[in-house]
């Protein structure tokens, strides 16, 4: 998989602009970080048509730690290149093994969504779909933490002007519920009362999730600090919304 020019050409002005004599263009570095998201290779092990590895993940970590990624996948909602407005959204999680390079980093450096469950230690992942290409928001949490409480936390950011949110069980808590009422929407989710022809449409946010594990590197967790795991997480989100012609 590579990223074209013209798929290019629809987020370059939203990246930082290039400034004296660079050897590697945006487009070189991101298809380099392509390379690295879905293979899972370590940086040292990119191949070397890329070029420099370090230069390539020096950019890649800058960018990262001003979110520069961040702001790409938002505007792009903007822009209704991913969209947003639909009659339901998904919540739901997934479970990342972290991998051994994965652990040990001090804690001052930065949060670490990581937490020792019985399959080891893992993250994560809460997220609100509008559809199975279409991610709202995102966000992380230690592996052993329960569904409920981030899952709370992440639709109050989401902004979100749907009718309905489908959840599974893990969301049918009292409190849960009343902020879904609270925010305007209905709670579709057993063992309430439930539509269960609209709650079909729950695979949707498991089918993105397998389009997100199709990236080596968000099928495994191998970065200590949230920030550059949640950099990866947009990357794959930004080039699947890029790749797609869209009505």
């Amino acid at each position: 998989m590579e990223i074209t020019t013209s798929q290019y050409e629809k987020i370059s002005p939203l990246l930082p602009r290039q400034r004296g004599n660079v050897s590697l263009s945006n487009l070189d570095v991101l298809n380099a970080i392509l390379y690295v998201a879905e293979h899972g290779c370590k940086w040292r092990g990119l191949p070397k048509r890329f070029g420099n590895w370090h230069t390539i993940y020096t950019r890649m970590n800058r960018w990262a730690k001003s979110g520069v990624l961040d702001r790409v996948f938002s505007e792009l909602q903007h822009q209704d290149i991913i969209r947003v407005k639909v009659e339901a959204v998904s919540l739901d999680s997934t479970i990342v093994k972290v991998h051994p390079d994965g652990t040990g980093a001090f804690k001052k450096n930065g949060p670490q969504a990581i937490g020792k469950s019985r399959g080891g230690w893992t993250t994560k992942i809460h997220l609100v779909a509008a559809d199975a290409r279409t991610a709202v928001n995102f966000s992380l949490s230690p592996g052993n933490t329960h569904d409920a409480a981030p899952g709370r936390e992440l639709l109050k950011t989401s902004n979100l002007s749907a009718n309905f949110v489908i959840m599974d069980r893990a969301y049918e808590g009292n409190e849960t519920r009343q902020l879904v009422l609270d925010l305007g929407m209905t709670p579709v989710v057993p063992p309430w009362e439930y539509n269960r022809e609209l709650y079909k449409k729950r695979n949707e946010v498991e089918r993105l999730f397998r389009r997100l594990k199709g990236f080596r590197r968000i099928f495994s967790r191998f970065d200590k600090l949230d920030v550059v795991f949640t950099f990866f997480i947009h990357f794959a989100l930004v080039i699947d919304a890029i790749s797609v012609n869209r009505p």
